[in-house]
C-alpha cells in the first residue's frame, strides 16, 4: 500500500488518531515492531513503546489537535508534515499554549504500515512556547 491515495488516505487517519487522546490508536498504525523517533530522543521501538510516547504528549495536552500539512510519497516512504496545537495544561504544565510544525519521515512496510519513523520539529522553538506561549 504505498500509492498516493492509499496513504494520504492512511495519513487522514492517523492524523485524527493523534487528536484522540487515545494513543493506542496512534500505535496501530506502525508495523508491530515498529519505530518512532522524535529529533535526537532515542527511538520507541513497538507499539507498547510508541503508545507510551504518544501518551506523553497527550497527557501534556489534553486539548491537543493535530492537522495534516501535507504528504508527500515516494516509493515505501512518505513524508508527513503536521502543525501541533495545543495549551500545556497536563501535570506539571505550564499553562501556555502552543503551535508547532514539524514533519516524520516514514518508512511503510509491504502491509502500508509505518516501520520507521523519524520525527522532526524545533525543539528551541517549542521550548520557547511552553515558556511564553505561541506567538
Amino acid at each position: 500500500m504505498t500509492d498516493t491515495k492509499s496513504v494520504e488516505a492512511m495519513a487522514t487517519k492517523y492524523t485524527a488518531a493523534w487528536c484522540s487522546q487515545n494513543a493506542a490508536s496512534v500505535a496501530a498504525f506502525f508495523a508491530d515492531s515498529g519505530s518512532l523517533k522524535i529529533n535526537a530522543g532515542s527511538p520507541a521501538i513497538g507499539r507498547p513503546a510508541i503508545t507510551a510516547s504518544a501518551q506523553a504528549f497527550m497527557s501534556a495536552f489534553p486539548n491537543m489537535v493535530v492537522a495534516m500539512d501535507s504528504v508527500r510519497v515516494h516509493g515505501t516512504s512518505a513524508v508527513y508534515h503536521w502543525t501541533l496545537t495545543g495549551t500545556n495544561t497536563g501535570p506539571g504544565g505550564t499553562g501556555k499554549a502552543v503551535r508547532i510544525h514539524g514533519y516524520e519521515e516514514w518508512t511503510l512496510d509491504a502491509d502500508g504500515h509505518i516501520a520507521r519513523s523519524l520525527g522532526h520539529f524545533d525543539e528551541l522553538e517549542y521550548a520557547r512556547q511552553l515558556r511564553e506561549g505561541a506567538s
